[in-house]
């Protein structure tokens, strides 16, 4: 049974880092006592690492953080996970990295057959279809932008509502949203920040001390409160435009 924590953000303001979904994360996890760090979506993976370890264990945690980036076979390290957290930060970082390791379909398989998927940002951005809803700046090439395809739709973590105040003259996080959705017939879910999504085989439920956004084509936007059942977005079937697919 597939299992996901898909958080908007690792840190809460006044909080340590992932303090705010320790609970969700402990419960997810169910005991097990080791995962693989994947810290690829960082510039600096051996400092990403070292923070997560003194994070979990300083949350009274008790899992052994086997960084993928310290692994002399990524592959093995895979096929032999109990659980996988993928970290926030730039998601063509990541995604490339993944790309390069040849992890994508691996790491689906694992997940698919069992193994806990935590993601965080950039994290959760892979484990939609595409990392076409990211906030992230391309900062890297990659041959193409699909990613893991853990869920059916899209998700947008850091979710900013439009500021009516803002002299800012771009395109709101909104607008954007909206220029994918004609682009592409495949819902969209903003997490705003504090917000995760569960997956627990076919249950998808919001979650934390936020709320989420949800965009679809041809229906107006629709504010999410935690603890809303999302299920029926597992049904969806994306349809993107291929045409810009690399």
């Amino acid at each position: 049974m597939t299992e996901l924590l898909l958080l908007s953000n690792s840190r809460a303001p006044g909080q340590a880092f992932l303090e705010h979904a320790a609970g969700a994360i402990r419960s997810v996890l169910g005991g097990r006592t080791r995962i693989v760090f994947v810290p690829f979506a960082s510039g600096d993976p051996a400092a990403y690492a070292d923070l997560m370890r003194k994070a979990l264990a300083s949350l009274g945690i008790g899992v052994r953080v086997d960084s993928l980036h310290e692994a002399s076979d990524p592959a093995r390290a895979v096929r032999e996970a109990e659980a996988f957290f993928v970290g926030g930060g730039n998601s063509f970082r990541l995604l490339r990295a993944l790309r390069r390791l040849d992890m994508l379909d691996s790491i689906k398989d694992a997940v698919r057959g069992g193994v806990p998927y935590l993601g965080a940002s950039a994290g959760s951005n892979v484990a939609c279809p595409s990392i076409r809803t990211t906030n992230d700046m391309p900062i890297v090439e990659v041959p193409a932008l699909s990613a893991l395809g853990l869920i059916p739709f899209q998700l947008n973590p850091h979710y900013l509502d439009p500021d009516p105040g803002s002299t800012h003259q771009g395109e709101t996080r909104q607008q954007r949203i909206e220029e994918f959705l004609g682009e592409n017939d495949v819902p969209v879910l903003g997490l705003r920040e504090g917000a995760w999504l569960g997956v627990s085989g076919d249950h998808a439920i919001l979650a934390g001390a936020s709320t989420g956004r949800l965009f679809r084509r041809g229906v107006p936007p629709a504010n999410v409160p935690a603890g809303t059942d999302l299920s029926f977005l597992l049904e969806t079937a994306p349809r993107f435009d291929v045409r810009s697919a690399g």
